[in-house]
């Protein structure tokens, strides 16, 4: 399997997660204490009052491209990020079609349309689509071009990478669906969220103090097992939970790397971060500390395992304070990583 790259990597990652070499399927055993998961319902909270769109709206496409809307009666976000964000904004109403990622309650019955790197032209306009949302990494290529032909608008998106793109992803989202005040109120929500769980970040004593961390993506039922970089896309969670994202610190200046013992050993890390389905597929926390090196490094021997849901954790969007949340919750609770 090829390694992802940067561009998108966390929406590759997510996407491998719940397709193909991503399994959904528990591969025996299940995660002991340690190995703490956030058990809140997958749902996204919309804006407390319906925005009213005003249109004609015209935007940049990040492909370079400008691009007129004069109808979102139906919309199809080619993204699970892309998704929660219109769900958010309170249009989810108007949204017929998902990627495979957007895993949330409101969107359940909604036809999947697209696996990320899999979109299909035919599927999309089938269901009649009145403006397309799309990410710099939606492919390929050709379905692209055939849904363009076809005459819908189809607006293109800068996969966010960390935390600092949060906002300018809701802001483009809202002005190209004719909702700028609601994208403006949302960016606001979300920043005074995340803020608020980084002021109770535990400060440590010394920089030195602060836990290790390493994103490990793994999936046992295709044999992959990969430990992440300074692009892998955690770096910005990681590092806004007062924590240092060992990969990164270790060297690792690419997404991913295959998982070595030498690797983690320089790497070192206090807790190992991990996607939920990731760590069942490798047979929970005992399976996870077999893949050679896990065990001998601090977090192995300590067994400090951070687990968070795959559907959320690098979407980078309106329910990023949650999944900050989370991470600070289990890295820091007692027995956790110190």
């Amino acid at each position: 399997m090829r390694i992802p790259r940067l561009a998108g990597v966390s929406t590759l990652v997510l996407a491998l997660a719940l397709t193909g070499c991503g399994s959904t399927q528990d591969d025996g055993g299940d995660a002991p204490a340690k190995a703490r998961t956030t058990t809140a319902a997958d749902r996204v909270e919309p804006l407390a009052t319906t925005p009213q769109p005003r249109l004609p709206a015209t935007v940049d496409s990040a492909d370079g491209r400008r691009v007129e809307v004069t109808d979102i009666s139906r919309i199809v976000p080619l993204s699970g990020s892309l998704n929660e964000i219109v769900f958010t904004l309170g249009l989810g109403d108007r949204v017929v079609a998902k990627d495979i990622t957007a895993t949330f309650e409101q969107a359940a019955d909604l036809p999947v349309v697209t696996r990320a790197h899999d979109v299909s032209a035919e599927s999309v306009l089938s269901l009649r689509p009145t403006v397309v949302l799309a990410d710099t990494t939606t492919g390929p290529v050709e379905a692209i071009d055939q849904i363009r032909d076809a005459g819908v608008p189809l607006v293109v998106y800068e996969t966010a990478a960390g935390l600092d793109d949060v906002s300018t992803r809701i802001e483009a989202v809202a002005k190209t669906l004719g909702v700028p005040a609601a994208g403006e109120e949302l960016t606001d929500r979300t920043r005074e969220r995340i803020a608020k769980v980084q002021a109770d970040v535990p400060e440590p004593a010394a920089e030195a103090d602060r836990p290790r961390v390493a994103f490990l993506y793994v999936r046992g039922s295709a044999s992959v097992y990969l430990l992440g970089g300074r692009d892998s896309g955690a770096s910005s969670l990681l590092e806004a939970a007062g924590a240092v994202d060992a990969g990164k610190e270790s060297g690792l200046d690419k997404d991913f790397t295959p998982i070595t013992s030498e690797a983690l050993a320089k790497a070192a890390p206090d807790a190992v971060l991990v996607m939920t389905k990731g760590l069942k597929s490798v047979g929970g926390v005992d399976g996870l500390v077999k893949i050679p090196g896990v065990a001998e490094t601090p977090a192995g021997m300590d067994r400090r395992i951070v687990s968070i849901d795959d559907g959320v954790m690098l979407n980078y969007g309106p329910r990023t304070d949650q999944v900050l949340q989370s991470l600070v919750d289990q890295l820091y609770a007692k027995g956790g990583a110190k």
